[in-house]
Parts: C-alpha cells; structure tokens; sequence
C-alpha cells in the first residue's frame, strides 16, 4: 500500500479555485483502479494551504495515476495557483519527499 500526502501552498485569494478544481480531480481519481482513498482538505486556520491525502493499491496504481488526464488538467492548474508544495510518498519500505 502506497500513501500520499501533499501540502498545497496556494497563491492568496486563489483557494476557491484551486478546491472547485480539486473536486474535478477527485471525482475522476477515485474511479481509477488501485485507488483506495482520495481527497484534497482546505485548511481550516489557513485558507492558502490545501492538503490532498492519498492512498494506492501498489506503486503502479500511483503511477498510471500521474498519466491520467484529469490529473494533468489538474497539474495545469496548479501551475498557475501554487506557490510551493512538499509531497510525501510512503511505502513499507521508503519515505519519498518530493
């Protein structure tokens, strides 16, 4: 099993967009197969910072996920909103931080 957690650090007065654009990216990911939770979190004491957590079947789930289309749109989105991100990628053996 393969967890992801990712902090969002959104340019100011962006985060309506960037959660109308993450339930986009929701909706067509936990379709997916190897998906077993997906959901991104809008700070509650920050509204600039958004918080996807992830959790995949397999490595290879996770990396037929990054070649989806509605994540690609997503990544052009984010291009344009985030100003820093930090992810975590866990496995049993590794923690990744990207």
């Amino acid at each position: 099993m393969i967890y992801v957690v990712a902090e969002l650090r959104l340019k100011p007065g962006t985060a309506e967009t960037a959660a109308a654009e993450a339930r986009k990216v929701v909706a067509g990911t936990v379709k997916e197969d190897g998906c077993l939770a997906y959901d991104f979190h809008v700070s509650v004491t920050d509204p600039d910072r958004l918080v996807a957590v992830e959790r995949w079947q397999s490595r290879e789930a996770l990396e037929r996920h990054n070649l989806m289309p509605h994540l690609l749109a997503w990544r052009a989105v984010v291009r344009e909103i985030v100003i820093d991100r930090k992810i975590h990628i866990i496995s049993p053996e590794s923690v990744e931080i990207k």
